[in-house]
């Protein structure tokens, strides 16, 4: 599986400007972008991407969810746990690069999935980390300015 879409690698300037919101009218003129995204996703052996992280000032994150890829348009955080837990991360925009961010525990996000539907989850651990780092990424953040014990690790090589 080859992707079209290309990856944008900080300091790339793109990376820290924020995303426009969607017209949910106009959301069905994305979704071949956000299954290329996916695609993107799913080749690079990510957990989840901003639409910024391909080129796209737009707020649109896709989520590698226990139950396949997530594409949430225009998503909102409603409800932050107060209690925050540490945890590595590591960036397809800050490739090599690894670091402690200290995030909510728990999440309620919403968001307008691929049909149009305002859908809302609740969700804590890994898949409440990604949702933050991502939509991070919509507000211009990247982790490395919130990460402890930022580290590079060699680049695998493959045969």
């Amino acid at each position: 599986m080859k992707t079209t879409l290309n990856l944008v690698i900080n300091p790339d300037p793109r990376l820290r400007q924020r995303s426009q919101e969607i017209n949910p009218q106009e959301i069905s003129k994305f979704i071949d972008f956000a299954k290329d995204m996916t695609e993107a996703m799913l080749v690079h052996d990510g957990v989840g991407l901003a639409a910024v992280q391909v080129g796209k000032n737009i707020r649109l994150i896709i989520i590698n969810s226990q139950s396949g890829p997530q594409i949430m348009f225009n998503p909102v955080i409603l409800k932050k746990s107060w209690l925050k837990v540490w945890g590595e991360e590591g960036c397809l925009s800050v490739p090599n690069t690894f670091g402690d961010v200290k995030r909510h525990k728990t999440i309620r996000c919403s968001f307008i999935d691929e049909t149009g539907k305002t859908r809302t989850i609740e969700t804590k651990g890994l898949m409440a980390r990604v949702i933050q780092h991502e939509i991070d990424h919509l507000d211009a953040i990247l982790f490395i300015d919130k990460a402890k014990n930022i580290h590079q690790v060699e680049a695998e090589k493959y045969e």
